[in-house]
């Protein structure tokens, strides 16, 4: 089996805004394994919030010896690096049988799935004329940035889209009081739920809140390992491939999590329709799915997802598994 690994850069079709920071396009890494004649690819998005960098992952990758897909998840710890081999591998092993990864894996047919749709940080004004461009999609996501101008944020959206469902992502920007003050608020204005509020390690506030506003966790989530630390803190769990390390472990994560009584967000970072494409077979029943990389995209892969009024749906087998 040959393994590579390249950096592919893909332009946003606007800023994209976080807590956190702003960036102008994605960098991902693309890993194909090839075998037999046959070729396998997948996906992953280094984060830096994680101790990711391109190089850094890059250089996990080019230093695995031969691995399948059960001994990679010992040989790489969960994270961007194992995440983009384990996709790889799967679609590989698709190819080689003639299957779809969905029939390997022992799954349903897969259809398409509602997805949220992240509208950038910024000021009240400028998120609400984000909402109203984008106001026809069902379920808008907003990003927060911690503070009393949050509301203002939300009042905006609302604003601009009256008729869509909303969820918020906090990105660890909020405290305790802060959700105390702000949850019923969001409620009011039809809020549904709040990714991350508060700092991943200090999820035991959480303990000792009326959570009348569901909390989902995100940077606190990133494998079976994490669900222990979650009870009675989270009500939902957000579901990245790049946080557990691929397809594998995501699989293996949203069963332990619905036996343990969670609810399943699946979500992503901003990557390809490639990294998206695993994904979609996670997020198959999931009580929130936010797959909506490529639609920030300027620019996708030759073969991409389709996204359209019924939401996204599952690759062709031209583009992966």
């Amino acid at each position: 089996m040959e393994m590579t690994v390249a950096q592919d850069v893909f332009d946003l079709a606007q800023v994209f805004r976080i807590s956190r920071g702003a960036r102008t396009e994605a960098q991902v890494l693309t890993v194909r394994v090839s075998e037999g004649g046959a070729v396998g690819w997948g996906e992953c998005v280094p984060y830096a919030r994680y101790g990711e960098t391109l190089a850094l992952v890059a250089g996990e990758i080019e230093g695995l010896g031969p691995v399948d897909r059960v001994s990679l998840q010992e040989a790489l710890p969960a994270g961007a690096a194992r995440n983009a081999v384990d996709c790889a591998l799967w679609d590989l092993q698709a190819k080689q049988a003639g299957r779809r990864v969905w029939q390997l894996a022992g799954l349903a047919r897969p259809g398409p799935e509602v997805t949220a749709y992240t509208l950038s940080l910024d000021t009240p004004a400028k998120m609400r004329a984000q909402a109203a461009t984008n106001g026809y999609r069902p379920l808008l996501k907003t990003k927060l940035g911690g503070g009393e101008e949050d509301v203002a944020r939300i009042e905006a959206v609302r604003a601009g889209a009256p008729d869509a469902r909303i969820i918020v992502d906090a990105n660890e920007g909020w405290t305790a009081d802060l959700y105390k003050a702000l949850a019923p608020v969001l409620l009011r204005l039809g809020v549904e739920m709040v990714e991350q509020p508060l700092p991943a390690g200090q999820d035991d506030a959480l303990l000792e809140l009326e959570r009348v506003l569901p909390v989902c966790a995100d940077e606190s989530c990133h494998d079976r390992a994490s669900l222990a630390g979650l009870k009675g803190r989270y009500d939902l769990v957000n579901i990245k491939l790049d946080k557990t390390g691929g397809l594998t472990e995501a699989l293996a994560l949203r069963d332990a999590a619905v036996a343990e009584g969670f609810g399943i967000m699946v979500g992503c970072m901003v990557g390809s329709s490639l990294a998206m494409a695993p994904a979609v077979l996670v997020a198959q029943g999931a009580a929130v799915v936010d797959l909506d990389g490529p639609l920030l995209l300027a620019e996708d892969r030759d073969v991409a997802l389709v996204y359209d009024g019924a939401g996204v749906h599952p690759p062709e087998a031209a583009l992966w598994g």
